[in-house]
């Protein structure tokens, strides 16, 4: 085996594709000597083949061993309208401004003109009235309900939306209603922000149980025959693609539409397209949806999430995403709800008008 071989694989690992599983582990403080050692200690024991490599090497940690093959897949959003809520807290915002401040009142005007998702959490005990009706309403006025469920138990890990229900059976009774619910409507469904990325707080015990939860509420939901369903997925600021898509896959994704990302963030959709790509391409070609509610100035400098300034709306909720592996550009998070107490937010959830205002004067939109 010549030395000029053997320096291109140690380049070409190094640097081209260290993710590859051909490709030997090296050191955080590379150098040329002790790279080339580790190449030629891989390549000695294999029988000198990148094949012999790959097996000895095995997958780069955070990448899930044995990905399913990538398939191809429709959009399940394609030609459905999406709602806008004529009484949403921005157009009630707006009416309010019409007189005393009509450019405000204008501004605000931008966040009233676009759908958004209808999140259902712990106030819906018993959420099939609630599900039902909105079903009903946004289904009668001939467009595709976008429903976000967040009860998942212990969420958030006890930080600013904390709750969820109390175990395991009262979470799926609580997902057969909200499927019951939905009945054999066509409908689109989160299943669950924060769920999978945040879960490391969590004993051993409860991670794979969670693991279990959002398994068994996508089977659920997809038994009724019309939802889709995306499982959340983070951010591209929090996991790396691979320990995601390994999350992913314990958590069902197969049986799952595709994942979400970027749920009430702020990061931008060329970050998220790289990122869901990624995901995508270790989960058997999953497609994705992207929150771009937030995103049209990018994340703050700082990675905060909660209420941080100098943000912006992004791009308008749409299913023609112009990207094939993008089912939408959604805003799943309702532009001027708080993220919690901070920043000088009220509580979680709670309308905020001044921080919409901000969104909407520094938006492109």
């Amino acid at each position: 085996m010549s030395a000029g071989w053997l320096r291109h694989f140690t380049f070409a690992c190094y640097f081209q594709m260290p993710r590859s599983p051909r490709c030997p582990r090296f050191p955080a403080r590379i150098t040329w000597r002790n790279a080339a050692t580790s190449a030629l200690s891989l390549i000695l024991l294999s029988g000198c083949t990148e094949a012999n490599a790959s097996a000895i090497a095995g997958p780069e940690p955070g990448i899930p061993a044995g990905s399913p093959p990538i398939r191809t897949f429709s959009n399940p959003l394609a030609g459905t309208r999406l709602f806008v809520e004529p009484g949403s807290h921005a157009a009630r915002q707006a009416a309010e401004w019409r007189r005393s401040r009509p450019a405000d009142a204008a501004q605000m005007d931008k966040i009233a003109a676009q759908s958004h998702a209808v999140w259902f959490v712990d106030y819906h005990q018993r959420p099939y009235a609630a599900v039902r009706e909105a079903t009903t309403r946004i289904r009668g006025a001939g467009a595709l309900p976008v429903f976000v469920l967040y009860r998942i138990p212990n969420r958030d890990c006890g930080q600013h939306s904390a709750g969820g229900a109390t175990g395991a059976a009262e979470y799926q009774a609580w997902i057969g209603e909200v499927a019951a619910g939905i009945g054999s409507e066509r409908a689109m469904v989160v299943l669950e922000p924060d769920a999978l990325a945040g879960m490391d707080c969590l004993s051993s015990e409860h991670r794979t149980a969670r693991l279990e939860q959002i398994r068994a509420a996508v089977r659920k939901l997809k038994s009724q025959g019309n939802i889709a369903v995306y499982i959340d997925a983070g951010n591209p600021g929090w996991l790396r693609a691979g320990e995601m898509a390994d999350r992913l896959l314990r958590a069902g994704v197969e049986e799952a539409d595709g994942f979400a990302l970027n749920v009430a963030n702020f990061f931008t959709n060329e970050e998220n397209l790289g990122y869901g790509s990624e995901i995508s391409s270790l989960v058997g070609g999953k497609h994705f949806v992207i929150d771009s509610s937030r995103n049209g100035a990018g994340a703050d400098p700082a990675r905060h999430w909660c209420n941080p300034s100098n943000r912006a709306l992004g791009t308008k909720p749409t299913v023609d995403t112009g990207h094939s592996l993008v089912d939408g550009f959604l805003w799943l998070h309702v532009p001027g709800q708080s993220d919690g107490q901070c920043n000088g937010g009220p509580a979680p959830g709670t309308w905020w008008a001044d921080y919409a205002l901000g969104l909407a004067q520094r938006s492109n939109i």
